[in-house]
């Protein structure tokens, strides 16, 4: 995903070579194995020489691993090291764990926590009930904000600059998504307020139904969501929203008790 908010032209502090970089790493989409120069110059808008010299420079630091038969690009492993601290620095992870996987096991489901990166959702950790689960969701997976439920509930729970911020990001990246999905919005914001919790009808993915909860307050600066996903096979929406949403609103209560936060 390409920068979302350009920095303002009078920002000599801005490094705009760093900032090229870090977009050809961003490129990657969780489908794409191998990306091309010419993938990379037509997703971030760069020259094909900028470009060109950007993976060069990757590929010698271990970002990039380059194919010389196919004359592509692979993500180096210096990427995955470089998230691992952010990981271990997470301790409401290894906290919520055990929590999130007993109330993945009783819905059947899978159960994640989630924090905004620019304008999605990232997965930081989850637990499923079986690897069987049609959607299997991993750490790292990246989800829109205005069509699901985690999204969602972070934009109804941000703080106000925060949120108009990136719901301005939102409109400048497509205005007629974002255009039909206020209607969802207000509906979320509703919900959170009446039930402690927003939904998801298998709007995303028609397979799965998803519930989310905000924590009550930033931890570490970061407002973290819990989301679970439920197989759509398993009943009605409503009948599923009675079970999944009051309990996945009462694991937050609980993580936020021990948080010292309650």
């Amino acid at each position: 995903m390409p920068r979302s908010n350009e920095p303002a032209d009078k920002d000599r502090q801005f490094a705009a070579t760093l900032a090229n970089g870090i977009d050809i790493l961003l490129a990657f989409d969780s489908g794409d194995a191998m990306l091309g120069n010419r993938d990379f110059a037509e997703r971030t808008g760069l020259s094909k020489t900028t470009v060109a010299r950007l993976t060069h420079t990757l590929t010698a630091l271990g970002y990039l691993r380059h194919d010389t038969v196919l004359r592509k690009y692979r993500l180096g492993a210096a990427v995955l090291s470089m998230g691992y601290p952010l990981l271990a620095s997470m301790h409401l992870r290894q906290l919520a764990r055990p929590l999130m996987k007993a109330l993945a096991d009783r819905l059947c489901g899978a159960v994640s926590l989630g924090i905004r990166d620019r304008t999605q959702m990232i997965y930081v950790e989850t637990a499923r009930s079986t690897d069987s689960l049609i959607v299997t969701p991993e750490i790292g997976a990246a989800l829109p904000m205005l069509s699901t439920a985690i999204g969602r509930a972070w934009l109804s729970h941000a703080p106000a600059h925060e949120r108009e911020a990136v719901l301005n990001q939102l409109r400048l990246q497509d205005p007629d998504a974002f255009a039909r999905a206020q209607p969802r919005l207000a509906d979320a914001r509703r919900d959170l307020e009446r039930q402690g919790y927003c939904a998801n009808r298998a709007e995303w993915r028609p397979e799965v139904y998803g519930f989310a909860v905000p924590m009550c307050q930033p931890v570490g600066s970061q407002l973290f969501v819990l989301n679970c996903g439920v197989p759509a096979a398993q009943g009605s929406f409503a009948a599923i929203e009675k079970q999944a949403g009051p309990q996945l609103r009462a694991l937050m209560l609980d993580i936020e008790r021990m948080l010292g936060l309650r």
